[in-house]
């Protein structure tokens, strides 16, 4: 079966004031299908750096990265929505929800941008699994920040994506509302057989990952 995700000797080169700073130095790995993978490291080790080369967010400088089989090298950023579209999604730490949207808006319309079909019913599945179905008309100001966090969860998991990223995605919440989070994810997640990828600092939520890499200055140590 075809890897979710495969990096060979990926490198990152960005430019300073400064001179040429390297923040990937030749990461190799691969990630299974429905498996879930937590990068842990220091920050500076090139753990979110990771993410967005892995995800197409950002362009390696050299080495491949295959994303669902199908290598980034040379894709436009049009050819790298539509590889990505409804297929692969993303956490990130800040929630990145839209003020002036109700939950359900928020989850709904990437659905509708990606072309699904029913996506009121998707989008009102994804928040009753995050446990949110009784605030789907609440906006993101009427929210608690784990609840906004459980909106982001839902939004990233409700087209049934075949890869996840997640970048910190307790990393703005307190340790009640980090655990309910963590549980949601993975939970969701291994249910729908996802490929799961994890940026996170914290070792316990790291340890529910079927395998863990870490990082150190660029590199897997």
């Amino acid at each position: 079966m075809e890897a979710a995700l495969e990096l060979s000797d990926v490198r990152l080169t960005l430019p300073a004031s400064s001179g040429p700073v390297e923040i990937l130095k030749g990461v190799s790995f691969t990630v299974a299908p429905a498996e879930c993978v937590a990068v842990i490291g220091p920050s500076g080790s090139g753990k979110s750096s990771l993410i967005g080369v892995a995800s197409g967010i950002e362009a390696a400088t050299s080495g491949e990265v295959r994303l669902l089989g199908k290598s980034l090298t040379g894709l436009d950023e049009d050819a790298l929505a539509r590889l990505r579209r409804g297929r692969v999604s993303l956490v990130f730490q800040s929630f990145h929800l839209l003020q002036t949207m109700s939950a359900l808006d928020n989850v709904r319309i990437p659905l509708e941008i990606a072309g699904l079909e029913d996506v009121d019913e998707l989008a009102r599945s994804a928040l009753a699994a995050v446990g949110l179905a009784g605030r789907t008309d609440h906006y993101p100001g009427q929210l608690s920040g784990g609840e906004r966090q459980r909106v982001a969860v839902a939004r990233a998991l409700a087209s049934r994506p075949s890869l996840v990223f997640a970048d910190e995605p307790t990393g703005n919440l307190d340790r009640a509302s980090g655990l309910l989070v963590a549980d949601m994810l993975f939970s969701i997640a291994r249910e729908r057989g996802a490929s799961l990828v994890v940026v996170t600092h914290d070792l316990d939520l790291a340890r529910r990952a079927d395998r863990i890499i870490e990082m150190s200055d660029g590199l897997i140590v």
